[in-house]
């Protein structure tokens, strides 16, 4: 299989390359910083920043997944890919896409769990009820796209190998196949509803009793101290689903394809480049054990 990538950029690859490579390197380094000052300060070892430690990882899965090898197809414009690693990529760019899902899903929950009811926090959110979360995100979504692979891949597909994409995305593999593919759209539809979207209705209903509840505190002390709780995770939330939300309901059609190109960067690249930045730069607690770690690494 051929990825196309970015080929009809006409001199600006070179240029594109040094800014992709940069984002990477930093959304690296980003998410490294995070796992670090949270597993070095002991003041950080709660269930909030246990999720956090979990989302960080999946980050750098998540990037590391697709950037690599859209950094080639900047470099050449016809890459070469086999059949099983395209497939193989598809699968871990769905696989943790779906346990992203889950994981703002779960960090919602915690969040509503700490401002709605947060006389039994400790006692729901204890040790093992943040490991069975994390383990449940990270199993159901790695279970979510099998049976989609199954059914794309043993579709038949015609002599054309050529993907005009920068990885290998559920369309345009689909754009190959000789035979019908109306049933792996279906499956596809029926998985996103599941996996996508049913996580995102529970992080929307954990926000709406969060907004109702910080609402009703008579104070606006109270009211601040409660939204900056969760003000970081909301930002990231939106940011995620916003991008998705852009790029699969953009309309689809061949005039589309540059743009829903382009519009893929949004969360493939510039998300996850932004998410360290928002839990360190808006979040309290973290700047201040990250200060500690610098002060105690220079003394």
């Amino acid at each position: 299989i051929i990825l196309l990538g970015f080929g009809d950029l006409h001199g600006f690859q070179f240029l594109l390359f040094g800014i992709f490579l940069t984002i990477y390197v930093m959304t690296l380094i980003g998410n490294m910083v995070i796992l670090t000052v949270v597993s070095a300060d002991c003041s950080l070892h709660t269930p909030m920043y246990f999720f956090l430690v979990h989302f960080s990882f999946l980050e750098i899965g998540y990037t590391t997944t697709i950037e690599p090898i859209m950094l080639r197809t900047l470099l050449s414009a016809h890459v070469p890919i086999s059949f099983p690693a395209c497939a193989c990529q598809f699968y871990f760019f769905a696989s943790l896409v779906a346990t992203e899902c889950f994981f703002l899903a779960v960090m919602s929950y915690d969040r509503y769990i700490a401002i709605c009811n947060p006389l039994h926090y400790s006692s729901i959110m204890d040790f093992w009820g943040c490991l069975h979360l994390a383990a449940a995100s990270w199993l159901a979504g790695f279970l979510a796209p099998i049976l989609l692979m199954v059914l794309i891949f043993r579709l038949t597909f015609c002599s054309a190998n050529e993907i005009d994409h920068f990885f290998c995305d559920l369309k345009p593999i689909m754009k190959l196949a000789c035979t019908d593919t109306q049933v792996a759209e279906m499956t596809s539809f029926i998985c996103t509803s599941l996996f996508a979207l049913g996580p995102f209705l529970l992080t929307l209903a954990s926000y709406i009793h969060i907004i109702s509840t910080i609402l009703r505190i008579p104070s606006a002390t109270g009211k601040q101290r409660a939204f900056s709780t969760c003000s970081s995770h909301l930002t990231v939330v939106s940011l995620y689903y916003g991008t998705l939300g852009i790029v699969y309901g953009f309309p689809s059609g061949p005039q589309y394809e540059d743009i829903l190109k382009l519009l893929s960067l949004l969360y493939t690249v510039l998300t996850p480049s932004l998410n360290p930045v928002i839990y360190t730069l808006r979040n309290k607690d973290v700047k201040v054990a990250l200060r500690k770690l610098t002060w105690a690494n220079y003394v």
